[in-house]
This record gives structure tokens, C-alpha cells and sequence, in this order.
């Protein structure tokens, strides 16, 4: 008889020899030379104590006129892993797209000066993209999870703007501007020859872009303390974002926001796996979706006026967009996007935003306007709405049809 050392296998012995992805971290800075040094000194000894991927600190000086650029110099010249570079431009996007361009590395990273953001979702955030899962990954401070500390000014305006990404774009990561990102370097390069922006707007066209295109964007809850001393304006950079995100909107209607991105192609794991066949994506959607909304925006101007005599604005407003919007969503369902069912949710909440920006526009005009103008107004901003809305639409469908 066999004795159990005799039948069992021998041991394998652990292969170290690959070599794992390493990561370049990008700091962009304009005039901060208060806190440059005091950021690559507190993330050079945190990655130097233990970080187990191979890691660089890029500096990027995109236009200083303090003595910002000296500074950085001079810490890169202390630290063997600290690479300084220089741009006679402005703008965060056009510095983290210069220096993700050039990187050696595999992956690329990005985080504000002021540390904002704790170190002990470095990590984390690095690893959903090492690992293959995900092609980009953003820290949140909306998720739960997250704790944060910052103004009531600045928590308003984060909220307010990340749930016009949803409820508009359809979009599934809950925050677009927090400022530690990671990404798969292969992937992001052909992403940012698509994304315009070159200011604070970048993260945002960067991440609309990646989900329009079915990548996979992963969230790392994070804590989160506001610097008090920021660059940002936030009433400037608002309304650069709303010009940003209808610009976007625009560029993914017309089918100039597709991307051709190395992905693997979708295989089952298992060698004996019996697939489903792939459902093919419609090519005509935006026609039909451009049809029903023609349609039922003159739908709307039609049940507006007459109600308008009886009714307050913000009343007739209610009535003519239930009607038109439930033919205009019930002509979508069933010729643009062929689904009969699971979509009233998402319906209901782009509805309500609907309401409530129409009834805005039309409250915002000066008494006496006419009701030429009120229909104008309430139209001009359905009709953006409505593109926005295709986007999300489309964007959805067709991430189903990719996973």
C-alpha cells in the first residue's frame, strides 16, 4: 500500500521573476511653491515604506511665476524617484496629458499638491488597475465610505454637479472632480486625444468619454480634508463645466466620442462554457431618438400654450411635460432603444430633471415676456436636455451590450 508522502505531489516553488506594473504619479502645481515641498516629501517617505509596486513622482510645473519651478528642481534633485518637468502652458488637464503622454510607466496616477486626499487609498486604487479589472479607478468622497470634511459652499456645489452627471449622462461613478485618479497608461493616451479640455474640466470629459466607451471605471471611497489655500474658482470653473458637458453632449450625438481602445476580447473563462450569442448595436438609434424628439417637442409646444391661459408657468410646465414625455419615452423604448421594460426608473429621474431646469428657465424670464418666449426658453432647454439624454440612453444601452 501507497503511504500519503508517496501519492501526494511535490511542492512547486513560487515564481518572483515577473515583474509587476509600475506607476507614475503625477503632481501638477501652479505657484506652489508654499506646498510643493512638504507633498513630495510626505509621498516620497510613504511610497519608500513598503508601496510594492515600482514607483515615479512627476512634477509638473505648468506655468508658475513664483519660485514654484526652483523648488522642484531642487526636490528632484534630493530624491532619486522625483522627475520634474516644465510647461510654459496653464491648466491641470494640460499638465497631467503631457506628462501621461510621455510616461514610461504602466500605469498612471495623479494627485492634488495639498494631499487632500488620505495616502491609504493609494493603494487601492492602484490595484483594481494593476490587477486588469478596471482600465481607469477615481477616488470618491460621495460613496459610502468616504469621509470628508469640507465647506457647506463647496459639499453643495460637488453634489449638485455630480448628480447632473447622473441623472443626465446616465453616468455610474459618483464623482468626477475629486482629484486622485489612476489608469491603465495604454488605455487613457487614445482617450485623451478625444478629451478637448485642457483646464479643470478634463477629469470629467476624461471619465464621460471612458463609460461611453464601456471601459470600466472603478471608485476607491477616500478621506478627504479641504485645503483652504486652492487654485480653483469655483463659480468660473461651474460654469466652464456646463459649457464642457453640453459640448460632450453634442460630441457623443453625433458619433465623434467612440474611441478605439485596446480591450481583450470578452471570453469565458472555462474551456467547455456554452456562450449566449452577441446582440448586435443598433445603427440607426440616434435618427429615431432625433424623430421622437422632434415630435414631441412640438408635442409639448402645443399642449403648452393652451394650458398656459388657465395655468401658472411652473404648472403648465408640469402637465405639457407629462404628456409629451411619456410618448417621447414610450417611442424610445420601443423603436430606439428596443427595450420594453426597466427603464421607468432611470425615465422618472431624468423627468424630474426635466422639471425642474425647465421651470428655471421659464420662472428666470422678466414678467411680460409673452408666451412666444416662455415656449422659446422651455424648448431651447428641453431640446438640450434631450441630447443629453440620448447620451445617457445610448451610453447605457450600449455598455449593456458590451458586458
Amino acid at each position: 500500500m501507497k503511504t500519503r508522502a508517496a501519492t501526494e505531489p511535490s511542492p512547486r516553488v513560487l515564481d518572483t521573476t515577473a515583474r509587476p506594473a509600475s506607476v507614475d504619479i503625477v503632481i501638477p502645481v501652479l505657484n506652489e511653491e508654499r506646498a510643493l515641498p512638504g507633498c513630495v516629501r510626505t509621498l516620497a517617505r510613504f511610497l519608500g515604506d513598503g508601496f510594492p509596486l515600482p514607483w515615479r513622482i512627476t512634477i509638473v510645473d505648468n506655468g508658475s511665476t513664483d519660485a514654484t519651478w526652483p523648488v522642484a528642481n531642487e526636490l528632484a534633485g534630493q530624491f532619486e524617484r522625483v522627475h520634474a518637468r516644465r510647461l510654459d502652458i496653464r491648466g491641470r488637464g494640460a499638465a497631467l496629458r503631457a506628462a501621461w503622454q510621455d510616461s514610461p510607466a504602466d500605469i498612471v496616477a495623479y494627485m492634488d499638491v495639498d494631499l487632500s486626499t488620505g495616502l491609504g487609498a493609494l493603494f487601492p486604487l492602484v490595484a483594481s488597475v494593476a490587477g486588469g479589472h478596471s482600465e481607469i479607478a477615481i477616488g470618491t468622497r460621495l460613496a459610502r465610505g468616504a469621509r470628508t470634511r469640507r465647506s457647506l459652499r463647496r459639499e453643495v456645489v460637488s453634489r449638485a454637479y455630480n448628480a447632473l452627471l447622473r441623472y443626465g449622462f446616465g453616468v455610474r461613478f459618483s464623482d468626477a472632480q475629486c482629484g486622485f485618479k489612476a489608469a491603465r497608461a495604454d488605455v487613457v493616451r487614445p482617450l485623451m486625444a478625444k478629451v478637448e479640455d485642457d483646464s479643470w474640466f478634463f477629469d470629467t470629459e476624461l471619465l464621460l468619454l471612458a463609460e461611453h466607451n464601456g471601459l470600466r471605471v472603478h471608485e476607491v471611497p477616500v478621506d478627504w480634508i479641504e485645503d483652504t489655500d486652492s487654485r480653483v474658482k469655483i463659480v468660473r470653473t461651474a460654469v466652464d463645466d456646463l459649457k464642457g458637458l453640453a459640448r460632450v453632449a453634442w460630441s457623443m450625438s453625433m458619433g465623434r466620442a467612440r474611441v478605439e481602445v485596446a480591450r481583450p476580447e470578452l471570453r469565458p473563462t472555462h474551456p467547455d462554457a456554452v456562450v449566449a450569442r452577441p446582440r448586435a448595436v443598433t445603427m440607426a438609434k440616434f435618427t429615431s431618438f432625433a424623430v421622437t424628439g422632434i415630435v414631441s417637442a412640438i408635442l409639448y409646444a402645443l399642449i403648452y400654450l393652451p394650458l398656459r391661459d388657465v395655468w401658472s408657468p411652473a404648472v403648465t410646465n408640469f402637465a405639457a411635460l407629462v404628456l409629451a414625455g411619456v410618448v417621447h419615452t414610450e417611442a424610445n423604448r420601443r423603436w430606439t432603444f428596443h427595450r420594453r421594460t426597466a427603464v421607468h426608473v432611470r425615465a422618472a429621474a431624468l423627468f424630474l430633471a426635466h422639471y425642474a431646469l425647465t421651470t428655471m428657465a421659464v420662472l428666470a424670464l422678466p414678467r411680460g415676456a409673452g408666451r412666444l418666449t416662455e415656449v422659446s426658453a422651455v424648448a431651447g432647454t428641453y431640446c438640450l436636455l434631450t441630447l443629453i439624454r440620448f447620451t445617457a440612453l445610448d451610453r447605457w444601452a450600449f455598455s449593456r451590450t458590451r458586458n
